[in-house]
């Protein structure tokens, strides 16, 4: 069962909006939409970006491409050592059950 809480960056970003009192009550009211129209307006939101604005936004930090970089090095050394989606998909199923 899925969380349907809203991911921690949108809660970033509506309290930035909140504080600079610019959260829109159209904002809010599309928070409030089923997830299909949601996923929509996303994907046209998406869909309006420039090739270089997207680049831009998903730029990696140094870091991120270092720990990308190791792990794709642990993987070819061993690549045994993977673990198939499925059952990593299971674990975190049981163990958010669990708590």
């Amino acid at each position: 069962m899925r969380d349907h809480r809203p991911a921690n960056h949108l809660v970033r970003w509506t309290r930035q909006w909140e504080d600079q009192g610019m959260l829109s009550n159209t904002l809010a009211e599309l928070l409030k939409l089923p997830a299909s129209q949601r996923v929509e307006i996303a994907m046209a939101l998406w869909e309006s970006l420039t090739d270089a604005e997207r680049e831009a936004e998903l730029a990696l930090s140094p870091e991120q491409e270092a720990e990308l970089d190791r792990r794709l090095a642990e993987h070819v050394a061993n690549p045994d050592s993977a673990i198939p989606w499925d059952e990593v998909r299971r674990k975190l199923s049981a163990s958010r059950f669990s708590s």
